[in-house]
């Protein structure tokens, strides 16, 4: 779950015709701890350009030292409150869902996101997928799920020391660690060869990269043949087509927001979909879910009321308790919608 960023937009233009909810694209056939005492990157806030030819995105300075120290941070906080899944939940629409109901809802959202992405159930064992990466995996529990589910060899990377060791403790209490095994790496640079896992899933990490070319591109480097793709990712809503930006008060909420969570380039569905497109993938599908996640947010905060997690949060530092205190902004910016969670999937072609 992306809990930080500073934004470094890049340049805005006209976005794609807005996206449906549920719409079906088809492309042709033929892809030791950082310091806790960073410098903060400047802050510039607008909507990514939707043009698949623009300049690679630069990282601000500081961008990944600050995200792994924010996870670094408040991942122990995280998992004492809600468990392993660092994630939203899924829920049913306009459901007002209780505590209990919280875990349920995080492990649905993955199941939804496979039903939805159309990869084969756990009974068909000669189809399910065999070698999955977890791009962004937090403390793993996409990754123990996953390679429980379908007895599958899986890979997690993410900025954080802390997450991956605490990740891999996890997996040898569960007896996972033959199949799960999560490792400190660079989304945008990944140290795999091409073509190597049958699924690539990326679970609210998007919002953390700062070139979605080259973080789309290289989900699809390393992905095999034939193999599916799937991200659940934070967007802003797209632009409508007399529109060349975001308006001021909507750029304003983000850029309060971003200044607690260190996101860059945010982007609308519509801009995924051309990447997609771009790089020749097939099968893209793109479905808006934040109605599916309104009672997350409001879940969390109420968490953070508690006794145990106000006394929690006290303890852990300045960049969770600030991540904390803009959370009813996320809020307003799903009602406003402006903020969309958007899941995106598509396949890469097969073998000619």
């Amino acid at each position: 779950m992306a809990h930080a960023a500073l934004l470094h937009c890049s340049q805005s233009s006209r976005s794609l015709a807005a996206c449906r909810r549920g719409s079906h694209y088809r492309a042709p056939s033929h892809v030791p701890r950082h310091s806790r005492r960073l410098r903060r990157a400047v802050v510039s806030l607008r909507p990514m350009a939707s043009s698949t030819a623009q300049a690679p995105a630069t990282a601000p300075p500081g961008l990944k030292e600050g995200i792994a120290g924010l996870y670094d941070e408040s991942s122990g906080l995280w998992e004492n409150i809600w468990g392993d899944h660092m994630h939203h939940g899924f829920y049913d629409s306009s459901e007002a869902a209780s505590m209990a109901d919280h875990r349920r809802a995080q492990i649905r959202m993955i199941e939804e996101a496979l039903a939805f992405a159309g990869v084969p159930a756990s009974d068909d064992p000669e189809k399910t997928p065999k070698t999955i990466v977890d791009v962004g995996c937090g403390i793993g529990g996409s990754s123990r799920y996953l390679a429980k589910k379908y007895g599958a060899q899986c890979t997690g990377i993410t900025l954080s020391p802390v997450q991956a060791e605490r990740g891999n403790a996890l997996a040898a209490a569960q007896g996972l660690s033959d199949q799960v095994t999560l490792q400190v790496a660079d989304a945008l640079e990944q140290p795999f060869p091409d073509g190597q896992f049958d699924l690539v899933w990326s679970m609210e990490s998007g919002e953390h990269m700062p070139d979605k070319r080259k973080f789309v591109s290289e989900l699809a480097r390393v992905a095999a043949p034939g193999g599916t793709i799937i991200i659940v990712t934070w967007c802003h809503r797209n632009l409508d087509p007399s529109e060349t930006s975001l308006k001021p008060d909507e750029l304003s909420l983000l850029r309060r927001i971003c200044d607690a969570y260190y996101l860059p380039d945010w982007c609308s569905p519509s801009d995924y979909v051309n990447i997609a497109k771009s790089l020749s993938l097939e099968d893209i599908k793109t479905a808006d879910w934040s109605e599916n996640v309104a009672p997350f947010w409001p879940a969390v905060i109420k968490s953070a009321l508690t006794w145990k997690g106000f006394t929690s949060l006290l303890t852990t530092g300045w960049k969770t308790i600030r991540g904390a205190m803009v959370m009813p902004l996320m809020i307003q910016g799903y009602k406003k919608g402006l903020i969309k969670f958007t899941i995106i999937t598509c396949r890469k072609p097969g073998a000619a």
